[in-house]
């Protein structure tokens, strides 16, 4: 791909600092807060922003989180009565972005925002944290049937990013794997060998590796209840 291609804009830039959450010894960061003016990027996200469980969250893979502001109208018919769905930042995401969504984009895409290079790492995986911030006990279990759960991205090149500011896709080296594709792969507990096979000759995460190459060799689903705080 020669000429950058204009996926989108940014809504909003957001930040948030980690706090105690309803478990003990847990902190979450989830509520992020819009930021003014330029934000710096680092190899580990936004300058500012921290990460609760760094054991699940965070780290290069999982710099910043994208997420798009289309789908809050669908959360707001489902769940008319919570006012986070107000404005960005309810799904404690980094980016809130205009004009594309899981379907319009792909695992190992490279996107230059701002002055800032990235490239999509994996989608997201909701967890607990969002039924604790939505006060609703499956709300994990519906950000992932609905497939809106949003992406990572991680940092190729430090800069600055901004409201406002052009999502250019500058290249796209597996089309064949949008991020919607991928998370559909999860929700229908896909174990077709053929699926399977196809998905780890991409350029997955580890954890994403682990979790398409355990289905493959066991025939198992891996357990989400943990995840999704049905324990």
């Amino acid at each position: 791909m020669n000429k950058p291609r204009l996926l989108g804009h940014v809504r909003s830039v957001l930040v948030g600092r980690a706090v105690p959450s309803a478990r003990p010894g847990v902190l979450s960061a989830i509520a992020k807060q819009p930021v003014a003016g330029r934000v710096a990027v680092h190899k580990l996200g936004l300058s500012g922003d921290e990460q609760g469980d760094l054991r699940v969250h965070g780290g290069p893979d999982k710099a910043v989180h994208c997420y798009s502001w289309s789908h809050y109208e669908a959360w707001r018919s489902a769940l008319p009565d919570c006012t986070l769905l107000h404005a960005p930042g309810a799904f404690g995401e980094n980016l809130s972005v205009e004009g594309v969504d899981e379907e319009g984009i792909c695992l190992g895409d490279q996107l230059r925002i701002g002055t800032a290079l990235f490239s999509l790492s994996q989608g997201r995986q909701p967890c607990w944290k969002l039924n604790e911030r939505f006060a609703q006990q499956d709300m994990a279990k519906q950000v992932q049937n609905s497939l809106r759960a949003g992406w990572y991205l991680r940092v190729d090149g430090p800069g600055e990013v901004g409201a406002g500011d052009a999502i250019e896709l500058l290249a796209r080296p597996c089309p064949q794997a949008s991020v919607a594709r991928l998370l559909r792969a999860i929700r229908d507990r896909e174990q077709d060998p053929t699926q399977l096979r196809e998905l780890l000759a991409l350029p997955l995460t580890e954890s994403w590796r682990r979790l398409f190459a355990g289905r493959l060799n066991s025939g198992q689903i891996e357990a989400w209840a943990p995840r999704m705080g049905e324990e």
